[in-house]
């Protein structure tokens, strides 16, 4: 069910779907809150461990995985560092990446405290011919794509990717005024937000060497929150409850031997395996990975991924001695089970996928070629607004901007059963919250307050009544969202819309990514709703976009009015990443995804926060309906659907009796793939 496991070495006893299953761990966890507020988490390392090379498993190799995470310059993606760990922020300050020195310092600086003159002209020499392959790159995209109706130069296609400069600014000066002014100076977060291909990396040949940190101010030489008690123990210390530390401490252990050097850790002399601000020999092991997990890697290439069993896994050594991971497309899945290339995989479920499978089978979809296993997905399928791209005059927060884009989440929201039923049959549902039904905060239907999305009128009064058909629904939905337009300002008469209020339009686009051939959950809800919209007098554009990477190259630039596609959630249903936008501090939080929608709601933020301060689950499950409800408000998210996924095994070649039972969303057949056997 996605719950935590606290004692893993004697292992946990725990029922589902009335059958008791006992999961272990490598380790125990106690937690403490105590009363001035603060948390401890205690663990104790099971001392029987060992890595695929024999070397044993101790507390230090715990300890110098999360000094890696937790480094100034750690740029991976783990975020143990921005948790409410004591010491945390004294360890990280007081020290920069040679790279952000030299850039902030300027291309002038004569001052070489912190690094030499030539290191200096390496730098700007390559960024400074790196900013015109950035800017070109962007401008080729505009022009591509026919975002360029101003002209070709770089002042035109930049006006389209959301920043305004003087015509004849040039590719060197635009690149540093987008720094300047979009991301207050880290170049680095505009690089990363803003390319339309190269990363910081493409552009600079020598940028590893600017990511070394240096020490120029008070830095603490530990995190005192972090402590070692024993060789198989330790605690974390939290200044305050925070609902999603518990998952960030599931933190992988890497071997400091492998990774790190042992001769740099000496915990008592604040050293842990590696000088702080330089990862170089922990990345020098990226593309030769070592753990202790039931497989050890052996090679890649040729897209395959070569695996050998380790015989040394603390839950016994697999039964199978080599498993292979294939790179394959998602249409080759299926076909690849029956011919007999593949024995495990994951295709895209849908109604002609269904249809295959069964087929096989003669009729079924579990049978003598494939046993088929369906979960839900830990995600779910939506159409998103922009509140800045889609509003009336300049406020996307004022009702008649609500009311705008009530009008086409109505229009959206009435064609959902009849698509998701075409594309996903009996292996998708509608929802009516922006949440994964997966998750234990998403609202059930026998929940107080449950309502349809977007169900009711611009007056508060239901649009559907019980016995209506489809077709009747369609047409109230378009009486309901004729409402709307006129009541965010549009003129209408005789039935439709005639003229739209200052800062709206007559006509929107949404872009779809359904491969140029409508193939996507939510095209039919496009292209049903381009005709109902064109009855009310707008015009509705739907772009099919075969690169699905053009949607969202868009999204980071500012430029989409209306998409479709599908968020991942976590077992944890904290909402910060998504719709957190900081209104209290001047707007959306750099590195959430909160800059697609730009919600900027304070009462929002300030429910997102309370819910991560408690532990208590009934709490929170009410704190985040008030927060579903206030996104639904804002109307920048139309949830769409719920679908499955499924897992294909070969009932031919694999022994199904050894596969791991009741597979669920948050516990996969790797879970215990080390009991898997072939026939």
């Amino acid at each position: 069910m996605g719950a935590i496991i606290y004692k893993g070495i004697e292992g946990e006893t725990i029922p589902y779907n009335g059958t008791d299953y006992t999961y272990y761990g490598p380790a125990d966890l106690e937690v403490t809150e105590n009363q001035d507020g603060t948390v401890f988490y205690d663990f104790t390392l099971r001392d029987d461990l060992v890595f695929s090379d024999g070397e044993p498993v101790t507390i230090d190799d715990v300890i110098f995985s999360m000094y890696v995470v937790c480094d100034p310059t750690y740029d991976g993606s783990a975020t143990l560092f921005s948790q409410p760990i004591e010491g945390m922020q004294e360890y990280r300050s007081g020290m920069d990446t040679l790279f952000n020195l030299i850039y902030a310092a300027g291309e002038d600086n004569t001052d070489f405290t912190f690094w030499t003159q030539e290191q200096q002209d390496k730098f700007w020499s390559e960024l400074n011919a790196g900013k015109e392959t950035f800017i070109k790159e962007i401008c080729d995209y505009c022009i591509a794509a026919g975002l360029n109706a101003e002209g070709d130069s770089v002042a035109a296609c930049l006006k389209n990717w959301g920043f305004e400069f003087d015509d004849a600014i040039t590719a060197p000066e635009a690149f540093d005024k987008m720094v300047a002014d979009g991301y207050a100076g880290d170049v680095l977060e505009m690089v990363g937000t803003e390319t339309a291909g190269s990363t910081i990396e493409d552009l600079m040949p020598s940028y590893s060497e600017y990511t070394i940190g240096v020490e120029t101010g008070e830095s603490a030489p530990n995190i005192t929150g972090i402590q070692k008690t024993g060789d198989y123990t330790m605690r974390v210390v939290a200044t305050k409850v925070d609902a999603t530390l518990i998952y960030q401490l599931a933190t992988a252990i890497a071997p400091l031997h492998y990774y790190g050097d042992k001769a740099q850790y000496d915990y008592d002399n604040n050293q842990f395996g590696f000088p702080k601000g330089d990862l170089s020999m922990v990345r020098a092991k990226t593309t030769e990975p070592m753990g202790a997990g039931p497989y050890k890697f052996v090679k890649f290439e040729n897209g395959v991924v070569n695996f050998e069993a380790n015989d040394s896994y603390y839950l016994g050594a697999p039964k199978t001695k080599y498993v292979n991971f294939r790179e394959v497309q998602d249409q080759d899945k299926l076909n690849g089970v029956v011919t007999g290339t593949i024995d495990i995989t994951d295709p895209s479920f849908h109604v002609d996928a269904a249809a295959a499978i069964s087929a096989e089978n003669g009729g079924e979809l579990t049978g003598d070629k494939i046993t088929t296993d369906t979960v839900d997905n830990l995600g779910y399928g939506y159409i998103g607004i922009n509140s800045h791209n889609v509003m009336v005059g300049d406020d996307p927060a004022s009702e008649e901007s609500k009311n705008l884009r009530r009008a086409f989440a109505t229009i959206f929201s009435v064609y959902r059963d009849v698509a998701i039923d075409s594309y996903y049959g009996e292996v998708a549902s509608v929802i009516n919250y922006p949440i994964s039904n997966t998750s234990w905060a998403a609202p059930q239907p026998t929940d107080d307050g449950y309502e349809i999305a977007f169900s009711e009128d611009v007056e508060g009064n239901p649009i559907y009544t019980s016995d209506m058909d489809a077709d009747a629904k369609y047409a109230a939905a378009k009486a309901a969202a004729l409402g709307f337009f006129e009541a965010a300002g549009y003129t209408v008469a005789d039935g439709k819309v005639t003229a739209a209020p200052e800062g709206a339009k007559m006509e929107y686009e949404v872009q779809i990514p359904a491969d140029g051939s409508g193939d996507h959950p939510s095209f039919m809800i496009l292209t049903l709703a381009k005709d109902a919209l064109a009855e009310l007098g707008i015009n509705l554009i739907v772009t099919d976009l075969t690169n699905s990477s053009d949607l969202w190259t868009g999204l980071e630039a500012g430029q989409v009015e209306m998409w479709c596609a599908a968020w991942g959630a976590t077992v944890d249903p904290d909402m910060y990443q998504i719709y957190y936008s900081d209104v209290a501090n001047g707007g959306a939080q750099p590195g959430g995804s909160n800059y697609m929608y730009q919600i900027e709601d304070e009462e929002l933020d300030s429910m997102i926060l309370e819910a991560r301060e408690s532990t208590d689950q009934e709490y929170r499950k009410a704190m985040y309906k008030a927060c579903l409800d206030t996104i639904i408000d804002w109307a920048c998210e139309i949830p769409v659907y719920q679908r499955q996924n499924a897992i294909i095994f070969s009932t031919e070649r694999v022994n199904m009796d050894t596969v791991t039972p009741d597979i669920t969303t948050f516990y996969g057949w790797m879970q215990e793939i080390q009991n898997i056997e072939l026939k």
